[in-house]
């Protein structure tokens, strides 16, 4: 890891502005990604356990690493936002 877990911590986080976000990092270099739904709230839009925070040796590999928690976050809404749809008869 070429930066200090504090610096990788700060990218992390404020890549998801103006969303809350919490990563955390053991001392085996595993991390835990938390987005919260706002800042007030502790729904959780989305939580990542395990990543390897080892293999973020480069600003590309943290930015890929950003892009795939976006995109599972915006995977999870468009799940969780599609229409019910009823089966009615017809009157």
């Amino acid at each position: 890891m070429f930066l200090s877990a504090l610096e990788l911590r700060n990218i992390i986080e404020s890549s998801f502005l103006p969303k809350r976000c919490l990563c955390t990092l053991s001392p085996e270099l595993s991390m835990t990604v938390k987005v919260y739904a706002d800042g007030v709230t502790d729904q959780l839009d989305l939580m990542v356990t395990g990543i390897n925070a080892q293999r973020l040796n480069s600003c590309r590999e943290i930015h890929e690493l950003i892009a795939e928690l976006r995109s599972d976050m915006d995977s999870q809404h468009r799940a969780s936002a599609q229409p019910l749809h009823l089966n009615r008869a017809a009157p």
